[in-house]
């Protein structure tokens, strides 16, 4: 595998603009014979969770290809799964640069991109151009200018506009970097959510004849209370799934490196023991009643079992990925 020989020049580059790269290189090499540097025949290992069949459990984690424009490379690598965006209904700009961070020494990255898309349509256009069969997410949220008060709105616009192209829909209430995102997550707020994205769903089964699971991507930062009446509200409202966890604010773990105090939403492997805790206690408290999909620090076929474990069905990477290459898919989807 090609990764481990480019990834020290990557990292000599500013974080988003290797991205910026390696995406502009992945475009170029599609559909061309050197698609073999990164395409992999893994085993397949089926999985059934939201009622649908996922190829294999391990996914890519939402954020890393917000626009939908890799969808194809991504799947060749081995995903069993792929989330794209956040995507939101206008598009826009993100925060100031720079805005994303690696933590080199301890695995991590910190990011305050601020949901930074060409918006929902055209997304929706690359969407349909990808050739992947497998099962595709497509993750949503809000507008930054769009008040907290009003953010279901974008919502139900985005999933107005994705449900026909989705195998399922992610709800993104978890973001730290759009103001006043994550009051999403509680009391009335989430319950008002929940229950508009629910009527909507059923809306849309009705026309569009077919059922598209809606799952919700919570923080890792919630307390033992908040966790309990996010699951009980998930309940309630009869989401179909709930993705733990996105990007922490805890810096306990990373003081004292460089780039740790930039401020943004940090993931990979600091966050790795806390997202595994979170889904033992959501597991607990859900007691199979909606499936988890375990998110955060895994960079390693141990590091995903534990996710299982702890009670996830399906699991996704990011950080362990851009830190590891195609090498890290392979690793897990053969063993795991």
């Amino acid at each position: 595998m090609f990764y481990p020989i480019v990834r020290p020049a990557l990292f000599k580059l500013d974080p988003e603009r290797a991205h910026e790269l390696t995406f502009r290189q992945l475009r170029f090499m599609k559909g061309t014979p050197l698609e073999m540097f990164y395409r992999q025949t893994l085993p397949s290992h089926p999985v059934t969770c939201m009622g649908l069949t996922f190829k294999n459990a391990l996914g890519l984690a939402a954020g890393l290809d917000k626009n939908a424009e890799c969808i194809d490379a991504f799947a060749a690598m081995g995903f069993g799964f792929v989330e794209v965006g956040t995507v939101t209904p206008r598009a826009q700009a993100g925060n100031e640069k720079p805005r994303m961070f690696r933590l080199v020494e301890a695995g991590g990255i910190i990011n305050r991109m601020g949901f930074n898309n060409l918006g929902v349509d055209h997304l929706v256009e690359n969407v349909k151009k990808a050739r992947f069969n497998g099962v595709l997410g497509i993750n949503i949220g809000k507008n930054k200018d769009t008040p907290v008060e009003q953010g279901k709105e974008d919502y139900l616009i985005c999933m107005e506009k994705v449900y026909a192209h989705a195998g399922y829909i992610a709800i993104n209430i978890s973001s730290p970097n759009t103001p006043g995102l994550r009051s999403l997550q509680y009391g009335e707020a989430l319950d008002d959510l929940l229950a508009s994205i629910k009527q909507k769903q059923k809306a849309l089964e009705q026309r569009h004849l077919k059922y598209v699971p809606v799952a919700v991507k919570i923080a890792p930062d919630l307390s033992e209370e908040e966790l309990i009446q996010v699951a009980d509200s998930l309940v309630r409202h009869q989401i179909d799934g709930v993705i733990a966890c996105n990007t922490t604010l805890d810096r306990s773990l990373v003081n004292g490196l460089r780039h740790a105090q930039e401020e943004g939403g940090l993931s990979g492997r600091p966050v790795q023991s806390r997202s595994t805790a979170v889904i033992q206690r959501l597991s607990q408290e859900l007691q199979g009643r909606l499936p988890i999909i375990g998110v955060g620090g895994i960079d390693s076929l141990t590091a995903a079992r534990e996710k299982i474990a702890a009670g996830a069905t399906l699991v996704q990477i990011y950080s362990g990925f851009i830190y590891q290459g195609p090498g890290l898919i392979k690793d897990i989807v053969t063993h795991l």
